[in-house]
């Protein structure tokens, strides 16, 4: 059986916790897999947030840093990492306060009728507040999705 690529329109991905260890470890090397398999549509938008205060190039060099440690050395090559890290965006944003919230709304306004996936990496004590904020700003719109990383508890008893 040949494997194939299933067309997607353009989205905005949202990573929370884009700084965190999931995210250099797992996260980015995975979505660089995807770009590079094109599963990744052209016009589509990977934006990192995290409580870290940092630019976007700060957080392009990090992403580029996790994919060189990350991703076996034959699936790398420079003009694909490149492509890639050119994708990401970055907006420091509080998940408790309403700090950087308003940074992320008008990075994506202009895109209000494209998917929109906001994938939690992060501690299951800021599921609430993030969904929150996402709410109070406007963010949600019908073609928008929530992706939960973190298991929930630390065991069975904490879980339920």
């Amino acid at each position: 059986m040949t494997p194939r690529t299933i067309p997607v329109e353009d989205f905005d991905i949202v990573v929370f916790g884009a700084t965190g260890d999931l995210a250099q470890r797992k996260l980015l090397p995975a979505l660089f897999h995807r770009d590079i398999q094109g599963q990744i549509p052209e016009g589509a938008r990977i934006i990192g947030s995290s409580r870290r205060p940092m630019t976007k190039q700060e957080f392009r060099a990090f992403a580029e840093a996790a994919i060189e440690v990350y991703v076996a050395k034959d699936e790398r090559q420079k003009v694909l990492t490149k492509r890639f890290v050119e994708r990401l965006d970055y907006v420091a944003a509080e998940p408790g306060k309403n700090d950087g919230w308003g940074e992320l709304a008008k990075l994506l306004k202009p895109r209000e009728d494209q998917v929109r996936v906001f994938y939690l990496a992060v501690g299951p004590d800021l599921f609430g507040p993030i969904s929150e904020r996402l709410g109070k700003h406007g963010l949600v719109t019908e073609k928008s999705r929530v992706v939960v990383e973190k298991p929930l508890g630390k065991d069975l008893r904490s879980a339920r």
